[in-house]
């Protein structure tokens, strides 16, 4: 019989409809065991930082339920849509509803209670969130900063500078840049299991041949906190399935965060990590996300990538695929297919070059054309026809929001024609039969191939099949048991 023990191993997934628009983070903690979110809790930084990635109602509520007058004792439940009188308006309903989704999200990470017609936190989050408001202990949840001499510190523009060149360099990698910087084998590897970017030949197993896929370029049109998300909750999933004790997920995700809740500019001791922790600095540099003055140095500086993870109303590293005004309007089509993009940006230019043939380059100009050549290029790199047209649309110049539509009809639909014409070729491996010596030996060997399903093809006019790799040996073996051992004569074997 199971004893109650067992609901601290049970995570909770709630539906994937129930999760859009909540940070990726926040749908991998809702996978955790229930055990392990009451040690993550335990943390003040944790709890602040995830007090920050709640949707504005949840915090609100929080909040509401933490400065009660006597305490977080608990907050009467509100009356749901049943008992709301006939007469009640929409809109109300509506709030209710939000609300009720508030309070969902907030029981499944087991942050408040309710029981009995009350609403109460969880005891553990409540005393972690009220120290990192108010201060107080010697936890050192939000590491430990190191003293060195004023004239020792870094810049904040260096670390700037850092960030971006080590970020773009893992986005222009993807997009097969000339001037890209192939990446550590780490970060490689974290692309592939991803499912960003695949091997270039199939069944290669060659990191640096890699090629991008149609979830690549999707990630290469959401902005840098997204791109950030997507990867970290890809990495933790894996360093999980190495190491699946919970001290070991909780310290991983304490870390994470820690650094979104350390200071700009401010460094901090290495010595005071855990094992686990040491052993993700290496990676967080290679993504730009930490920086450090040499492999045996005592301290590490967080960059703005991670500093400004969980943190409104930061300012955001400048860079990425999207997120900036300046990011979004840039590209001119006109009905003739040509592109004009108003960019110096290297990594733009290079994702346009994934489907536009580029013609000129100019100081902050880029002239190219959309051809059936250009798109089919894309296509066969997994991207597909929409994500050309939204990647457009996303970053179209402000004066084509003059035109109405916004992008050329005849350019669009050309795009989805050349996507459909893809689809209607076909290729596969395999073998040539042919030179049959009678109409009822080529009709024999046929059937016996379709009933087989490995006929791709046949002309019976010229007695000529085409058979799939997988299953040429097994025809092969037909036709020597059933004509050639037969007949005593000799029958084509391919």
């Amino acid at each position: 019989m199971a004893d109650a023990a067992d609901d601290d191993l049970a995570p909770v997934v709630r539906p994937r409809e129930q999760q859009g628009g909540l940070p990726t983070i926040l749908t991998h903690l809702l996978t955790l065991q229930a055990r392990a979110r009451r040690e993550l809790y335990s943390h003040p930084s944790n709890a602040l930082s995830i007090f920050r990635l709640l949707p504005p109602l949840a915090r609100h509520l929080i909040l509401v339920l933490l400065f009660l007058p006597n305490g977080p004792n608990g907050l009467p439940q509100l009356p749901s849509d049943d008992d709301e009188g006939a007469g009640t308006s929409s809109k109300k309903s509506k709030s209710q509803r939000a609300l009720d989704e508030a309070k969902e999200l907030l029981s499944d990470l087991g942050i408040i209670v309710e029981a009995k017609q009350v609403v109460s936190l969880n005891g553990i989050w409540t005393d972690s969130l009220k120290r990192a408001l108010t201060g107080g202990g010697d936890h050192r949840s939000f590491g430990v900063p190191s003293q060195p001499g004023e004239s020792q510190r870094i810049p904040i523009s260096r670390l700037d500078q850092y960030a971006l060149r080590s970020w773009e360099s893992i986005l222009l990698y993807m997009v097969a840049s000339i001037d890209a910087r192939t990446p550590s084998k780490e970060v490689l590897l974290l692309l592939r299991q991803a499912g960003l970017m695949q091997p270039e030949a199939p069944r290669s197993e060659n990191l640096y041949t890699m090629g991008i896929t149609s979830d690549g370029f999707q990630f290469l049109l959401n902005d840098v906190p997204t791109q950030l998300w997507t990867l970290l909750e890809t990495y933790l999933r894996f360093l999980s399935s190495e190491r699946n004790s919970t001290s070991d997920v909780v310290e991983h995700l304490t870390f994470l965060f820690t650094l979104s809740s350390a200071t700009l500019g401010q460094d901090y001791e290495i010595s005071a990590l855990a094992p686990s922790q040491r052993g993700m600095l290496e990676f967080f540099r290679d993504m730009g996300l930490v920086y450090m003055k040499n492999e045996r140095s005592r301290s590490f500086y967080p960059t703005r990538l991670i500093t400004t993870l969980t943190s409104f109303g930061a300012t955001p590293l400048i860079g990425g695929g999207g997120g900036t005004e300046e990011e979004r309007g840039f590209v001119i089509l006109e009905t003739n297919y040509k592109v004009y993009a108003y960019t110096s940006n290297k990594l733009r230019i290079d994702v346009l070059n994934l489907f536009v043939h580029i013609k000129s380059r100019f100081p902050n100009l880029v002239t190219g054309v959309i051809t059936r050549d250009s798109v089919k290029e894309a296509l066969s790199n997994g991207i597909g026809a929409e994500q050309i047209i939204m990647y457009l649309t996303h970053h179209a110049h402000p004066q084509m929001f003059k035109n109405d539509p916004l992008l050329p009809v005849t350019v669009t639909d050309q795009i989805r024609l050349w996507e459909r014409e893809k689809r209607r070729i076909r290729a596969e491996e395999g073998f040539l039969h042919e030179e049959f010596g009678s109409g009822a030996d080529f009709e024999l060997v046929r059937t016996y191939a379709d009933n087989m399903r490995v006929l791709l093809w046949s002309d019976s006019a010229k007695r000529r099949m085409f058979i799939s790799k997988q299953g040429n040996d097994t025809v092969k073996e037909f036709i020597r048991r059933r004509l050639i051992d037969r007949a005593g004569q000799s029958m084509p074997l391919h």
